[in-house]
């Protein structure tokens, strides 16, 4: 079976400031850079293929560290960047209800539409899980992006969020009969004080 690990990058001043960030190229911060260390621990004993990740910084360095543990360079695909937040980027929740009001939501805003985002992840999905048949694959990406492939790949079709944390490691397999299934969801066990990784 074709095994993926889907990795959400690790944290940004944005994060924490809970700013959109977007397709905003923002960096790692300290912290971030410390939870990629600690997750590229977490493969030295492990045998992976390949890594793809998105061409933002946040996503490319957090795959970056990965690569430096499994010694398998970092293929950038844009289509695994994150989704487009419009002129929403860079705000927080009470900067757009100031700026637009409580319905922003429903507002255009130059957002890129989930069908869009659909579009391309599943385009490149498609292919990895052709060229990488039955191989172990890295893909490093963002929350809100993470959260529309993990939708459809569970099928489930509520709207609840799924509270993705940075450098969070979930694995699916795609079984022989084309079905994914979830081996490990959401996990951080090597940012935990007494892991010995």
């Amino acid at each position: 079976m074709t095994t993926i690990a889907f990795i959400r990058h690790g944290e940004t001043d944005w994060n924490t400031e809970r700013r959109a960030q977007g397709c905003k190229d923002i960096p790692l911060n300290d912290k971030g850079i410390y939870q990629a260390a600690r997750l590229s621990e977490r493969l030295i004993d492990e045998k992976w293929d390949v890594i793809y990740a998105s061409p933002l910084k946040r996503a490319f360095k957090t795959a970056e560290a990965l690569s430096g543990v499994t010694g398998l360079p970092v293929i950038a695909d844009e289509r695994l960047r994150e989704i487009s937040f419009g002129e929403t980027e860079g705000t927080t929740e009470a900067e757009r209800v100031e700026r637009w009001g409580e319905d922003w939501m429903n507002l255009d805003l130059g957002r890129e539409t989930n069908e869009e985002a659909d579009f391309r992840w599943r385009a490149v999905l498609k292919e990895i899980t052709v060229n990488h048949k039955n191989q172990k694959v890295i893909i490093v990406t963002h929350g809100a992006l993470l959260v529309r492939i993990f939708k459809d790949l569970l099928q489930d079709k509520t709207d609840q969020w799924y509270g993705l944390n940075n450098t969070s490691f979930s694995v699916f397999q795609l079984t022989p009969q084309d079905r994914w299934k979830c081996e490990l969801f959401n996990c951080q066990k090597h940012l935990e004080e007494t892991a010995t990784i």
